[in-house]
């Protein structure tokens, strides 16, 4: 048998590859791209809120940050956005299933009343970011936005939220 068992063994390597070879240059991310990146492998990111790379256009629609609402008057039509954080239907609130989203800036409390919330259900339960309009209602310091439609805000990142618990 003879010889040395190194050279009868076969390269587990594809044929042309060859070893200690500098890697291409890769062009660098996006901050928006390394958001997703850090958000899909640790589930947050240090350095930014995927709500601040759609903020532009958020505020072209007029959409207020969780910062903002302290400018909201009572009764007043607002509209929010951000990232689903909780969903909860406690068996003590009659229907009512709660929301908050977090932007850049702070959480919102959303009070979803059992018409919207049948009305807008898919786009409510599925979505991992939303964009809320309703009544802002401010009672004892707490501020709630009492819905009245849903919809689904496309931030570029799928991320979950702690639902029904």
């Amino acid at each position: 048998v003879g010889g040395d068992a190194r050279h009868r063994v076969r390269s587990a390597r594809l044929p042309g590859l060859v070893t200690g070879a500098e890697a291409p240059p890769l062009p660098g991310m996006t901050p928006a791209e390394a958001n997703r990146a850090d958000l899909w492998a640790t589930g947050l990111s240090p350095d930014h809120y995927p709500t601040e790379f759609v903020r532009d256009a958020l505020t072209r629609a007029g959409v207020v940050t969780a910062a903002g609402l302290a400018g909201v008057a009572h009764g007043d039509r607002v509209r929010v956005a951000g990232v689903v954080t909780h969903r909860q239907r406690p068996a003590t609130a009659a229907g009512i299933t709660f929301l908050n989203l977090e932007d850049e800036t702070g959480l919102v409390n959303i009070v979803c009343h059992r018409g919207v919330w049948s009305r807008y259900r898919r786009v409510a339960r599925a979505a991992s970011a939303l964009v809320v309009g309703g009544r802002l209602e401010r009672v004892d310091g707490v501020v709630n936005i009492l819905a009245e439609r849903i919809e689904a805000l496309a931030i570029g990142a799928a991320l979950r939220s702690r639902d029904f618990r």
